[in-house]
């Protein structure tokens, strides 16, 4: 059976300084954890992405603190690191290689935010044919405005982007399912 690799987005801690907006999954981190420890464990293959931003002015800019991967869930040197500057974590970043190379055809995506990255990254995964999983419980998000300008929750942000890629871009599932059933 090929190995799932396990892609982490964006556990940065530049996300720290959203904490004054209100967001969802705040189980989210242990869950990130908890996945990594199982595939530690089990030497199977774990990609970070982090975002770098153009922005000169943005928390993730070269050489912020924002830009430092959030220590519960850092990389360890043995472990794929990959840079972006868009949401989408594949787009002019080697990671499509690196999965290739590894002949490795299945995906576990997890990392915030869930209707920004998470989700780019999953579309475009499954438009490259990866067969990808998103887990709900290990991915989050936060408030935002709608098009309209109403104020949405997390919790709806996060649920409409999990039903954007419901069984036509990824299996949207939670971290006792996927560990109940995975064999990494």
């Amino acid at each position: 059976m090929n190995p799932m690799a396990l892609i982490i987005i964006d556990m940065q801690q530049g996300i720290q300084d959203l904490a004054q907006r209100q967001r969802n999954n705040p189980s989210a981190l242990s869950r990130i954890g908890a996945l990594l420890a199982t595939w530690r464990e089990a030497n199977a293959p774990v990609a970070h992405v982090r975002h770098i931003s153009r922005d000169d002015d943005s928390v993730f800019a070269p050489g912020q603190p924002g830009c430092v991967f959030h220590p519960a869930v850092a990389p360890r040197r043995d472990e794929a690191v990959f840079e972006k500057n868009v949401t989408d974590a594949f787009l002019h970043t080697g990671l499509e290689r690196w999965l290739r190379v590894r002949g490795i055809q299945r995906l576990v995506i997890v990392g915030v935010a869930t209707e920004n990255s998470v989700e780019s990254t999953a579309r475009t995964a499954s438009n490259l044919g990866f067969d990808t999983l998103v887990v709900e419980d290990a991915c989050f998000t936060y408030a935002k405005a709608d098009h309209a300008g109403r104020l949405r929750t997390a919790e709806e942000v996060h649920d409409m982007a999990l039903a954007n890629l419901a069984q036509e871009f990824a299996r949207v599932v939670d971290t006792d399912m996927l560990l109940g059933e995975a064999r990494v």
